[in-house]
């Protein structure tokens, strides 16, 4: 995927501007900054689920916008921060939208392992029959990444996949989106505010302020004392926990 010139509007305040980058596949790659710093809105962009003002979008070297939606759905899959489905739904059940792109609603078995093994891979065996909004915070969240995990698309976008969560579970989040990556052979891109976990279990760190790119690089490249203090506008010092820069602020 790669991204040139991109910009966004909102009345007469430019949100995004002139944002350009390009993905590495088979990496985990985060989206850091302060809030309002664009980050949402360049992952709704490039996910097609906010339309872009101005720039270019290129997806296996075809425009994304030209990309037929069924199609598109075959390799890319989102999941928003507002993923409540307002709908009586078992866990099993809502892994099972993860197929419909490949399907139609037509479950055939090659459908319906992809979503036994999405449900044992995210551990959720036990509550397969438990309803959605019977499950706590972490579960539920484990119950749409499985959903994703079903719809066996090669890029997987997360935004704020930790938001609402506590430590526990999303530390074991971040576990998970980096097993996608390094067992599945998923390209994640997610949207983090968080800028330990991104430090820990990113690749690469798109850094954003002010609707601009101010660093996109390596996590070292990135997580640095002038790059985080620029962004953030607080002291920072950059401490090597476990090979990572571990960030501390005040």
């Amino acid at each position: 995927m790669k991204v040139q010139g991109l910009k966004k509007n909102y009345g007469k305040s430019t949100v995004v501007d002139n944002v350009s980058f390009e993905i590495h596949k088979g990496m985990v790659t985060s989206f850091i900054g302060p809030n309002g710093a664009g980050k949402s809105t360049v992952m709704g962009m490039i996910s097609r689920l906010v339309a872009k003002d101005q720039g270019l979008i290129s997806f296996h070297g075809k425009e994304l916008e030209k990309w037929n939606s069924k199609e598109l759905a075959k390799h890319l899959a989102i999941l928003t921060q507002s993923n409540q489905i307002q709908m009586k739904l078992t866990v099993e059940e809502l892994v099972t939208f993860g197929r419909f792109p490949h399907c139609g609603g037509r479950l055939s078995g090659e459908d319906e392992g992809k979503i036994s093994q999405a449900i044992t891979y995210m551990e959720l065996d036990e509550f397969r029959n438990r309803f959605i909004d019977e499950l706590s915070g972490g579960q539920r969240q484990r119950a749409y990444i499985a959903m994703v995990i079903a719809q066996d698309t090669e890029y997987v976008l997360l935004d704020e996949p930790t938001n609402n969560l506590d430590i526990y579970h999303a530390a074991n989040l971040m576990k998970i989106v980096r097993r996608l990556c390094d067992e599945l052979g998923k390209t994640v891109i997610m949207v983090l505010h968080e800028i330990n976990y991104a430090a820990f279990y990113s690749d690469y760190i798109c850094a954003f302020k002010e609707g601009r790119i101010k660093k996109y690089g390596t996590v070292k490249e990135v997580i640095t004392k002038e790059v985080m203090s620029e962004i953030y506008q607080v002291d920072f010092e950059i401490l090597n926990i476990q090979g990572k820069p571990l960030s501390i602020y005040y």
